[in-house]
């Protein structure tokens, strides 16, 4: 009986899952950039809809064509990607 439990108290520590960090973050151009979450479109592969923090101040979820180079903001604005744009980081990470 002593065996039965040490064997399940065994079994048990290793079901055990810790939560992962799912954000990825780099270095890049002088800032700290994480991607918090992304999804990429099913309809078009070079969209992904991501959002990021940059120096840890979290932006608002943007799509982010890397086809074309540029982002569409909340509003639906497009604005092409900057020198020291996140979206050029997204866009290293996936390609195919």
């Amino acid at each position: 009986m002593k065996y039965l439990a040490l064997l399940l108290l065994l079994i048990l520590s290793f079901s055990v899952a810790f939560p992962a960090d799912a954000s990825r973050c780099r270095n890049f151009n002088a800032h700290q950039i994480c991607i918090l979450s992304i999804k990429r479109s099913a309809k078009n592969y070079w969209e992904y809809t991501a959002s990021v923090s940059v120096d840890k101040i979290k932006t608002p979820s943007e799509v982010y064509n890397c086809r074309d180079r540029v982002k569409i903001q909340p509003n639906k604005t497009v604005v092409p990607f900057g020198k020291k744009d996140p979206g050029k980081l997204i866009c290293s990470f996936f390609k195919r």
